[in-house]
C-alpha cells in the first residue's frame, strides 16, 4: 500500500472520466453543455477506456481496493458500459456518481457490465427548486433513481449539496430516503474554495446538531471520520470538508482527472502528475510521486483558517429556514 508523510494509506481511487456535463448547477466550478440528446464518443482529451483500465490495474498492484467513476456527467460517454467492464477486470468494487438523467436508460447495462452501485446528485424533490439549482429536469432523474434500484445498484446514495438555497429541502429528503429501501443520503457541505467565495455557505455545524438532535443514533466512518446519522429506516452521511483538519486528516483518496493526471487532492491543481505515454514502470513511479506531494489541505496545505467549534455552533432549525 501506498502511504503518505502523514501515515494515511491510499485505499480508493476516484476517477473523472469527462468534464462535459449536460446540467448546469449554479455551485459547480464547471459550466454544463446544456441539453445533451444522446451519450457521444469520448472527446480526444479524455482517456480512453484501455488507459482507465491500465491506470486501475497499476492502482490494484498497490493495494488501491475500490474505483469511483466521476466527471462532469460520466454518462454523456457513451463508453461507460466498456469502462466499467474493463475496469472490473482488476478492482470488483466499482461505483459511478451521476446526475441521474441519462440514467433510467443505461442502469441495467452499467450493472451487467459489473458496476456495483451509483450515487446520484439531486438538491431538492421540488421540479422548481430542482431546475433552479440544477438547471435540469427532474423528472429523469427520479427515474433514474428508481431503474437502479430495481436492477440492484444498490445502496443508491443521494447527493445533496448543503448550501443556503438547500437548506429547506433536507427534512423531506431525509423523509424520502425513509420510505424508499435501498436509498440513502449524503449531505455534502458547499465548497466555496471550489467556486469562488460566494454567500452561499452556511453553518454546516449548526446542520450537524440539527442531525444529532434528531438521530436514533450517530456512527462514525474511518473514511474522513464523517458522520452517519440514523433516522429509524433513514441512514444520512454528512460530509463536511471545509475548515476541517480531522476529515482531511482522515482522507485515503486520490484521484484521475480527465486527461489521465493524477491528483492528491480534491482542492488542489498544483500536485498533478501526468501519466499519459508512461510505461508501466514510469507509471508505477507517477502513483508514487502523486503520494509522495499528498499533504492534508487544512492543517497541513492551508495552515491559517477559521476554527470550527460544533459544540458551541448555534443549531438551525430547518424546519423554519427559508433562506
Amino acid at each position: 500500500m501506498l502511504v503518505d508523510s502523514t501515515g494515511r494509506g491510499v485505499t480508493d481511487i476516484r476517477i473523472s472520466v469527462t468534464k462535459r456535463c449536460n446540467f448546469g448547477c449554479i455551485y459547480c466550478h464547471d459550466e454544463g453543455l446544456g441539453p445533451v440528446a444522446r451519450p457521444r464518443a469520448p472527446h480526444a482529451e479524455e482517456m480512453s477506456a484501455a488507459e482507465v483500465e491500465r491506470l486501475v490495474r497499476v492502482a490494484r498492484e498497490f493495494e488501491i481496493r475500490s474505483v469511483k467513476f466521476t466527471g462532469g456527467e460520466p454518462l454523456v460517454r457513451e463508453d461507460m458500459e466498456e469502462v466499467v467492464g474493463r475496469t472490473v477486470r482488476h478492482l470488483t468494487d466499482v461505483s459511478l456518481t451521476t446526475n441521474g438523467s441519462m440514467l433510467a436508460r443505461r442502469a441495467e447495462g452499467l450493472r451487467n457490465a459489473g458496476l456495483k452501485r451509483v450515487n446520484v446528485s439531486i438538491d431538492s424533490l421540488d421540479p422548481a427548486a430542482f431546475r433552479e439549482i440544477r438547471h435540469g429536469a427532474l423528472p429523469p432523474v427520479l427515474r433514474g433513481i428508481e431503474t437502479a434500484l430495481n436492477v440492484g445498484l444498490t445502496p443508491v446514495k443521494l447527493n445533496m449539496v448543503v448550501f443556503r438555497p438547500t437548506l429547506p429541502h433536507i427534512p423531506e429528503m431525509i423523509e424520502f430516503v425513509r420510505r424508499n429501501a435501498g436509498l440513502r443520503l449524503q449531505l455534502i457541505q458547499f465548497m466555496p474554495e471550489l467556486v469562488g467565495q460566494k454567500d452561499w455557505s452556511v453553518d454546516i455545524d449548526g446542520v450537524k446538531r440539527w442531525l444529532e438532535s434528531r438521530a436514533d443514533r450517530v456512527l462514525v466512518r474511518e473514511m474522513h471520520h464523517r458522520r452517519i446519522y440514523q433516522f429509524g429506516g433513514a441512514e444520512v452521511e454528512l460530509v463536511d470538508p471545509v475548515y476541517n483538519r480531522e476529515f482531511c486528516m482522515n482522507c485515503h483518496r486520490i484521484r484521475v482527472t480527465h486527461q489521465g493526471e493524477l491528483k492528491g487532492c480534491l482542492n488542489r491543481n498544483d500536485d498533478l502528475v501526468p501519466t499519459r505515454g508512461l510505461d508501466d514502470r514510469e507509471l508505477r513511479d507517477a502513483f508514487r510521486q502523486v503520494v509522495a506531494l499528498r499533504v492534508p489541505y487544512y492543517g497541513g496545505y492551508i495552515r491559517d483558517y477559521p476554527a470550527r467549534d460544533a459544540v458551541r455552533a448555534p443549531l438551525i432549525s430547518l424546519e423554519r429556514s427559508g433562506t
